[in-house]
């Protein structure tokens, strides 16, 4: 007699089904309005103040830059877009002070994704907003898998956003009509889709969550200048010798006073992989230098001796004046691969402490650097309050700028885990 089989067993095959085919989405060419023309006089700009402080709900920001292209991280183009005002595309190169429409959106709220990346540019152009949705963040808070802005739309809307100019230079005027027609689909929908991340935030529980982040994102200070940035050179890792970093060392600078003169950015006066190549090879002279295959192009050739006087200079440096191997002392906890040798027991916390917070990040489908950021769980772990207890663990996540739900979360969970560790 046969195995019996279970009526409701699958059938053969039905594991190996493969998974349903996403819903196709329809693309967005066209804004509803058309394209605008580009606000670049005071009166327009006037006009764009009166309509969108006489519009109707959340309004829709982005920015658009010239990374890879100009030194800095300057604005090149505003969009926005408001309930009963359209759609608006400013140029802050000829209206760099945008102060009156910042005053006309007082205490509304602005949709951006991604506001980090733009918030620092629009201030400089006197743009601060009173409040912040952020949809990149609630993407992440939402456990979604693609969090980039075609990506959100298509999953909230179902409407496919091109991005074929997002890496395009900004700079350039007159911007093409191709350009102005992607920014303002830019901001388009974005209303729209702050509508249903807030839905879905609610229906999860997180609205509170997301409005501590957002409000963290928008009153973050700006970032303390980085020590020493020229470590930041890709591929410093393959050069140990003092000498040679302080080659790294000085064609960084010279580097960055050339491209800061030329507003040209950096990677495009000199690659990284040249200033690590000329360390390398300590070339004596101009023709050795442009022997180098990192210095044939013709803009390098051109300032080739720009680039020797820097590598002689520091050749001729005397030791005391050399750069450290080991980079500056920071003021945070050393990288946890010494932890178990230095400090056995900071390992054990840190360990611990790293599985609450991945089983809090599985159960919540939040990603781990959104619950709490490394560092700060890193520098709690190295340097724990003493006595560990619950109260003196939540004081030192808030002290490290541990948001309000976070502290809530976690605060009890990490000082269990310390006293397990």
């Amino acid at each position: 007699m046969g195995t019996e089989v279970p009526t409701d067993a699958p059938g053969p095959g039905v594991d190996d089904r493969p998974e349903p085919a996403p819903p196709a989405v329809v693309p967005l060419l066209e804004p509803a309005d058309g394209v605008p023309p580009v606000v670049d006089t005071p009166a327009a700009l006037a006009a764009v103040v009166e309509a969108f402080g006489a519009g109707t709900g959340p309004v829709a920001v982005d920015a658009e830059r010239a990374s890879g292209y100009r030194y800095g991280q300057r604005t090149y183009l505003v969009q926005l877009r408001r309930e009963d005002a359209g759609t608006a595309l400013i140029d802050p190169v000829a209206l760099p002070d945008l102060s009156a429409l910042s005053d006309a959106l007082v205490g509304v709220e602005w949709v951006l994704h991604a506001a980090s990346q733009d918030l620092p540019g629009l201030v400089e152009q006197g743009m601060r907003p009173s409040r912040v949705f952020d949809t990149e963040l609630a993407a992440r808070l939402l456990g979604m898998e693609r969090v980039g802005l075609a990506a959100v739309v298509a999953d909230t809307l179902g409407l496919g956003l091109a991005k074929e100019h997002s890496a395009v230079d900004w700079s350039t005027r007159p911007l093409p009509q191709e350009w102005l027609r992607y920014a303002a689909l830019d901001v388009e929908v974005l209303v729209e889709v702050r509508q249903v991340l807030a839905e879905r935030l609610a229906e999860q529980g997180k609205a509170e969550w997301a409005r501590q982040e957002f409000e963290a994102v928008r009153t973050a200070p700006a970032p303390a200048p980085r020590v020493e940035p020229w470590r930041r050179v890709s591929g410093l890792h393959t050069i140990r010798d003092q000498r040679r970093l302080a080659v790294v060392r000085e064609l960084y600078a010279t580097r960055d006073r050339n491209a800061r003169e030329r507003d040209i950015s950096p990677g495009r006066v000199l690659p990284d992989t040249a200033i690590v190549a000329a360390a390398q090879a300590l070339p004596r002279t101009v023709g050795q230098l442009v022997a180098l295959p990192q210095f044939a192009g013709k803009g390098t050739r051109r300032r080739a001796a720009l680039w020797q006087q820097s590598i002689d200079r520091a050749v001729a440096l005397p030791e005391q004046e050399l750069p450290s191997a080991r980079g500056p002392a920071g003021d945070g906890p050393p990288p946890p691969r010494v932890w178990a040798d230095r400090d056995p027991a900071a390992a054990r916390r840190l360990a611990a402490a790293r599985e609450v917070v991945t089983a809090l990040s599985v159960e919540h489908h939040v990603p781990v650097e959104n619950l709490l950021q490394p560092d700060l769980l890193r520098r709690v772990c190295w340097s724990p309050p003493l006595p560990a207890t619950e109260e003196a663990v939540r004081a030192a996540l808030v002290a490290g700028g541990a948001r309000a739900w976070q502290v809530e979360l976690l605060g009890h969970r990490v000082a269990a885990a310390f006293v397990d560790a």
